[in-house]
């Protein structure tokens, strides 16, 4: 009966870190499309610390963890605002590039490439929300440009360093575990 149960727990914790790789490539899949996928490598950590009992990752692993991803949240949001107040751009705009890159994001699916019909559909869903904003206030169009090329840039750099941060991560997991 012990051998049994040694054996279901052997599958089960194959099973759970099986689970903790699938949370890490869906969340670098999530920051490719810029959400914040650096969640579930931390829900993955946090699930390979319940696995793997003691040692690597431990509690502090996790909190350090949670906090990478809290500057990655902050940047993100001063990026957005910067890439349209530095412009010239208005707090409707800041609203505009969101909600555009959101339904752009949706809308983009319908591109028949997976990842990149969303990451196109996400930039021309936010210049095109931001550039109907500024153009409705500004009355012009080249500056209403100017700006959402702004919502653009940042976006494109947020992406970017959830990617990069979210690899890193990922890749501070594996090397602990492996190191075990």
């Amino acid at each position: 009966m012990s051998s049994l149960l040694a054996f279901l727990h052997h599958i089960l914790t194959n099973l759970g870190f099986v689970l903790v790789w699938v949370m890490c490539l869906v969340g670098l899949l999530l920051s490719c499309l810029s959400i914040s996928g650096t969640w579930l490598v931390v829900g993955a950590t946090l699930l390979s610390m319940l696995l793997v009992g003691s040692g690597f990752p431990g509690f502090g692993t996790v909190l350090l963890m949670i906090w990478v991803a809290i500057c990655v949240e902050v940047v993100e949001y001063v990026a957005g605002v910067w890439g349209v107040k530095n412009r010239g751009g208005s707090n409707w705009a800041g609203l505009a590039a969101l909600v555009g890159g959101v339904a752009g994001l949706i809308l983009g699916t319908a591109i028949p490439v997976p990842v990149l019909g969303s990451l196109l559909g996400m930039t021309a869903g936010s210049f095109g929300f931001v550039y109907g904003v500024e153009r409705y206030r500004l009355k012009r169009a080249s500056p209403a440009v100017h700006i959402a090329l702004g919502a653009v840039v940042a976006r494109f750099f947020v992406v970017l360093l959830k990617v990069g941060v979210t690899l890193g991560m990922m890749a501070w997991l594996a090397i602990g575990l492996a190191a075990k």
